[in-house]
Parts: C-alpha cells; structure tokens; sequence
C-alpha cells in the first residue's frame, strides 16, 4: 500500500516539470496523510496542480463520513470493480510527490523506510479521482486514491506492494490523455525500475502525521 509519502519540490520547480500551475500556493509536505488537501493534476485540467483531499468519495456516496474512503487502488481489479473501472475510463490524475514511506515488519516491530528516485527528482503516482455532490452546500467535492501494485526488487524487501509510479512526463501524459483506452492506461500500471531508486530507514517520528517537518527525513 501507499499510505504516506511526501511533496517537498519548489513551486517553480514543480511547476516546470509537470508543465502545470498551482491553483494556491502549497507548503513543502514532509509527511503527506490521508484526508489531508494534496496536489494533484487531473485528466479534466492537465493545466491546473490542485489541492485534492486524499481518500477516495464515490461520486455515488450518500453519506461520506460513514462510508470507507480508500486511500488505495489495486492495479490488477481496476477493471474488475465498478466504481473503478468507470474512473479507470473517465476520471484519472498525477499524484504529485518526491518520496514516499513504507514500514517493514521485522520481528522487533515495524521500521519506517523513506524511498526516493535515485536523483532525489519528483515524480507522479498514478492516481483515480472522483467528485461527489455535497447535498447541503451544493457544491462539489473532489476527492482520490492512488493506485498500487506488485513491488518491485527493492520494495519486495520491505512490502508485498508498491504505489505505482509513472516514468517520467511522456507516460504521465498518456495517462491523462482521455483519447486511449482503459487497457493502453492499464499497461502503464507496472513497478517502477528498482535500479532508478533507493531507500534508507528512518526514525519513527514519520508514524505520526503530526510530525510534518525535515526531521521526518532523518535517517535512523
């Protein structure tokens, strides 16, 4: 699973290598939580970095405060399940980021780890997004999840699952593009390269998303 991660890039810098402006200004998040407002950029306004609460409303949820919100997608049944497979086809978006977090299980407990690319540049999750009608206000709210699957040979080590990271702005972009097809956008669901990556134990402050500072980063 993907359950922390962080989005520390410059605005300019981001800005420049996603080719998209932020809607507000965004501070460095060293600690990235679910239900926090995160950037992303959706199909719908590849133009547009807009900060998006993390945990997935259904447009169809009735009521969201009793209903799960899935922080996650499993790459392998996005087109088995409906409400997935109808946002697999409509409703896909870049989850920005540059490291993310993941606990391995040792026998003494579990360890935080904080995994990079090797060049330490930012990079997208593939993500699905949705948007659901508050009733009370009229206004409609966005919401989404990132989509995970099998690990690759470094996350293997430290998790049966990995977020799915897409390499580099042409495949970001083709996953945006509405003109493909669910099953072109299917193929680009695939573990990152292991080689382009790295990770490091870090201390277990980043359990806490109270804990949203460069100490989190410190390694163990």
């Amino acid at each position: 699973m993907c359950g922390r991660y962080t989005f520390i890039t410059p605005a300019p810098a981001a800005e420049k290598r996603f080719g998209a402006a932020f809607d507000a200004p965004v501070p460095a998040t060293y600690n990235a939580a679910p239900s926090q407002q995160l950037p992303i950029i959706t199909n719908a306004a590849p133009g547009r970095i807009q900060l998006i609460p993390w945990g997935l409303v259904p447009s169809w949820s009735r009521d969201p405060a009793a209903g799960p919100k899935p922080i996650n997608a499993r790459a392998e049944t996005l087109a088995e399940k409906p409400s997935f497979r109808q946002l697999l086809a409509r409703r896909r978006c870049l989850v920005l980021a540059d490291s993310f977090f993941e606990w391995q299980s040792l026998p003494a407990g579990k360890v935080p780890h904080r995994i990079l690319l090797r060049d330490e540049a930012p990079f997208a999750f593939a993500g699905l997004w949705d948007e659901w009608l508050d009733r009370a206000t009229g206004e409609l709210r966005p919401t989404f999840t990132i989509v995970t699957t099998e690990p690759n040979a470094l996350m293997a080590t430290l998790h049966n699952r990995m977020p799915v990271i897409l390499p580099g702005p042409d495949a970001e972009r083709a996953w945006l593009d509405d003109g493909l097809g669910p099953a072109a956008h299917q193929q680009l669901l695939v573990p990152y390269d292991a080689a382009a990556m790295r990770e490091y134990e870090i201390t277990k402050r980043v359990n806490s998303p109270a804990h949203n500072d460069p100490e989190v980063l410190a390694a163990a």
